[in-house]
């Protein structure tokens, strides 16, 4: 079946899911298969519960006519996206990096979708699936379009591009995350800057943090760059207070804005909340609906989440962990002015070669600091001599904190998601 065939479908059937267990009666199935998984096998199964139709690419159900055969489901998962994509002329904008990119996304869906029809990435749908599910979930009715990309390996952010095809560019930064796949930092920048490559080539936009010397070397011959940071650029802003939540005072780019208080933990949100106020000012959203948007964005899903169990704070940021949030992170929560303050780290993971020197590193930093207590959970950190308390797992974590009958204390909780250091709150 061609492509434009398949869109007359969607078209009727606009809603595409690749999970059983979420189907909706009249989506469309598309049977993808991964190293442990095989759709084809329930495609049978989604059709019982209600699917329009079921795309797949191995032997079908026998006699139905709501069977889709093609070579390869998730090609045409993507190939049906890109030709969604080529029906919107709005701005498509593309959002990568190795930290902050999902609170960028979230910052910036807020302030846009306070003035515009906006669709954008739900939760982190950020990758070779998620991307086209994404570009396929935008209405017709859409004005604005916010695309969360994550990748791994090189030519990820290539592949992406190809059919989500961004306006707009944002790099959030580039940091050491990923390393095994990338090969080193050198190449995150090499595998991040493909956005970079695409605008380049494609007469589109990059939005740039200008502190970074590294993203401007980046962006040399993007057509259009738009600057913002905290002396450069069309919004600047720099901290004003940590304490407990993040305020930036906005030194230009607004008439009406002095400051914004939001509902961040950390210094390190900076550069996200002046990325979501350049966007939004370049686009045209109202100043009140900017301040608006930010103020009241609360982080959800452990992203510098603050926690309050009894008379204890916690920053909860067990979403994920690479040696750049992690350093940034502690050193943002050994400036906090609190009586006691606790560190339960986990392990970093995807570091490849270096994975044990970078978790020495952390040891390292935790040092340079007093502290109440330090944990370290998992991982590598197994493999160093840190004298601190350790635990191979948050299960056993959770039962040391349990027992501590900790009050009036901050802590704060970090590790890579296979750590899944949340379940110490439990």
């Amino acid at each position: 079946m061609r492509i434009e065939e398949l869109y007359q479908i969607f078209l009727k059937h606009p809603s595409v899911q690749t999970d059983t267990r979420k189907l909706k009666p009249g989506d469309v199935f598309f049977a993808l298969k991964g190293p442990n998984f095989n759709g084809n096998l329930f495609a049978g199964q989604a059709l019982e519960a209600g699917a329009a139709y079921a795309v797949v690419d191995e032997a079908p159900v026998a006699g139905d006519d709501r069977i889709i055969r093609v070579n390869d489901a998730l090609q045409t998962l993507q190939e049906l996206a890109k030709y969604h994509r080529q029906q919107f002329n709005i701005p498509f904008i593309a959002i990568t990096g190795s930290n902050g990119k999902t609170t960028s996304k979230e910052l910036v869906y807020a302030v846009l979708s306070t003035h515009f029809r906006t669709y954008t990435t739900q939760g982190n749908l950020n990758n070779h699936i998620g991307v086209p599910l994404t570009l396929l979930s935008v209405r017709q009715n859409a004005e604005m379009a916010v695309i969360e990309m994550g990748a791994n390996h090189q030519k990820e952010i290539e592949s992406y591009c190809r059919y989500t095809m961004p306006t707009h560019g944002i790099i959030t930064n580039a940091g050491k995350a990923h390393l095994e796949g990338f090969g080193g930092v050198e190449g995150v920048k090499k595998g991040k800057g493909e956005l970079y490559d695409f605008l380049r080539a494609n007469n589109g936009t990059a939005f740039l943090y200008a502190d970074y010397d590294y993203l401007i070397s980046m962006s040399a011959g993007i057509p259009h760059v738009i600057k913002y940071g905290t002396d450069e650029g069309i919004v600047q802003g720099k901290v004003s207070s940590g304490a407990p939540f993040l305020t930036v005072a906005i030194t230009k780019g607004f008439e009406n804005i002095s400051e914004i208080r939001t509902r961040l933990v950390g210094d390190y949100n900076l550069p996200n909340i002046l990325c979501a106020a350049a966007v939004g000012k370049q686009f045209g959203v109202p100043e009140e609906k900017i301040r608006a948007a930010l103020e009241s964005y609360t982080p959800s899903n452990s992203r510098s989440q603050l926690v309050q169990k009894g008379s204890n704070h916690i920053i909860l940021d067990a979403y994920n962990a690479n040696p750049t949030s992690m350093k940034a992170a502690i050193e943002n929560f050994a400036k906090m002015d609190a009586p006691q303050k606790v560190l339960m780290l986990g392990g970093m993971m995807e570091l490849g070669e270096g994975s044990v020197q970078e978790h020495e590193n952390i040891a390292a930093l935790i040092r340079q600091y007093p502290w109440t207590k330090v944990v370290l959970v998992g991982g590598d950190f197994a493999k160093i001599d840190h004298g601190f308390i350790f635990f191979p797992s948050s299960a056993e974590a959770k039962q040391w904190f349990d027992a501590q009958g900790f009050e009036n204390t901050h802590l704060l909780i970090k590790g890579s998601r296979s750590m899944q250091m949340e379940k110490i709150l439990g």
